[in-house]
């Protein structure tokens, strides 16, 4: 496969899975649950409770939402800080992967020479990789935090489930991670002493040179024919001037015998 394309690919790859972990942070219901239902109270039948990592909101049956936004950066739990940090961290870096990687892609005209280019690619795909592992860090923090309130027998509080968020989050750090090793795959054989194959085509003989053979063999070709057309003229003038000495000389002849038969009569 060609290197421009694997380079493609795995631009493609960590472009979807920054943008996948860039969703997530926004995103709302990272942990879900509800309560009620068909055996709940008779005035609220069902309600859901979600957080993210800025807010907790509930949302009873009448589709009415109360919110509660977390203070200040201090004041939240700790392991809510710890997700923050890692996925703000793997966007960073992952931007920085999309820096150097741009910069030394063989389809782009940026980022000096051959080889510079790769070692730009390979920097670009560590960064990339390092990113995807970041993210996925803070997503396991996450769901190990939700999972051991929900498989703890001691906890008296309300268990959730993971949300959507985290599966999608996951998603785009194999994506990332992915399209890192793309890009290693892509760099470490020029990199690592690979030969590369060089095709030389000859040159094509220039224009003027063909020009000059062409007339001196014009003018060559030229020299006996005109010497045939010369000769040739020549010959026949000469055939021309005899042939008509002779016709004259005949016809003389003629009309001298003639003359003698014509008096002969007349006598």
């Amino acid at each position: 496969m060609k290197i421009r394309v694997v380079q493609i690919w795995g631009f493609l790859m960590t472009v979807l899975g920054w943008i996948f972990v860039a969703c997530t942070i926004a995103m709302e219901g990272w942990k879900v649950t509800s309560i009620g239902g068909m055996g709940g109270s008779s005035i609220i039948k069902v309600a859901w409770y979600w957080s993210s990592l800025w807010r907790a909101c509930f949302t009873d049956s009448t589709a009415v939402t109360n919110c509660y936004d977390f203070p200040v950066l201090w004041s939240v739990d700790g392991h809510i800080q710890v997700v923050r940090g890692l996925l703000m961290g793997a966007l960073s870096v992952g931007m920085l992967g999309f820096v150097l990687s741009m910069l030394g892609m063989e389809c782009t005209f940026l980022g000096g020479k051959e080889k510079p280019k790769h070692r730009k690619v390979y920097a670009g795909g560590c960064f990339h990789i390092l990113s995807g592992i970041l993210s996925t860090c803070g997503y396991v923090v996450y769901a190990l935090f939700v999972s051991g309130e929900y498989f703890n027998p001691h906890f008296d509080g309300l268990k959730f489930d993971l949300g959507t968020p985290l599966f999608l989050g996951w998603v785009g750090s194999a994506f990332h991670i992915t399209g890192g090793c793309f890009y290693l795959w892509a760099s470490c054989k020029p990199l690592c002493g690979g030969q590369m194959v060089t095709i030389v085509i000859p040159a094509v003989p220039e224009l003027p040179e063909v020009t000059k053979s062409t007339t001196a063999l014009s003018t060559v070709s030229e020299i006996p024919s005109k010497s045939k057309v010369s000769s040739v003229s020549s010959r026949t003038r000469a055939s021309g001037t005899s042939a008509g000495g002779t016709v004259s000389s005949l016809s003389a002849g003629s009309r001298s015998e003639r003359r003698p038969f014509l008096n002969t009569n007349y006598v």
